[in-house]
């Protein structure tokens, strides 16, 4: 089967796609990030070889993205880290083209569809946790009888230099 042979598979409109974005389409089973360059559309896995981070969010310059996880960075054309190069394995890299304004896309020779593209090693990293203020007592907080926004707000936290107004909330 020679690429011409290949069936492209319509995944997106270009207009859904902003420039210097990229967003998460699913093909097969295949979660692929499409990039809107300068340069065009780009297609790569959507998971970072490093821990499966989800590169649909990260940072698009030039031809390059940055995992949102932990910054390894990636060619769009080749698939490799510029930034790691001693990395065991590249982005599986996808064709696309441009018809009607739809983003079409192939998949490599020879993978049965279907398949999910797996990567080196699962995600550990800790969830993320919010961190939540300790509210401060009542008498202090805003709203209560003979206080203001000013004294709700410990010293640490109240901006210096001209501007600043307290708002009762």
């Amino acid at each position: 089967m020679t690429a011409d042979d290949r069936t492209w598979i319509k995944v997106s409109p270009c207009a859904s796609i902003p420039l210097r974005e990229g967003r998460c389409v699913e093909v097969d089973g295949r979660p692929i990030a499409i990039f809107h360059t300068n340069n065009g559309f780009l297609a790569v896995e959507n998971r970072c070889p490093h821990r499966g981070g989800p590169l649909a969010d990260g940072i698009v310059s030039g031809t390059t993205v940055v995992c949102p996880l932990h910054a390894w960075k990636f060619d769009l054309f080749s698939g490799a880290s510029t930034n790691h190069p001693e990395a065991p394995r590249a982005l599986i890299v996808y064709p696309t083209c441009i018809d009607d304004g739809i983003v079409c896309i192939q998949l490599p020779e020879g993978d049965a569809p279907g398949e999910i593209t797996g990567i080196d090693c699962e995600h550990r990293d800790r969830p993320l946790r919010w961190v939540q203020r300790r509210l401060a007592p009542t008498s202090a907080r805003v709203g209560s009888s003979g206080s203001s926004a000013a004294t709700a707000l410990p010293q640490t936290e109240r901006p210096e230099g001209k501007g600043y107004a307290p708002q009762e909330l």
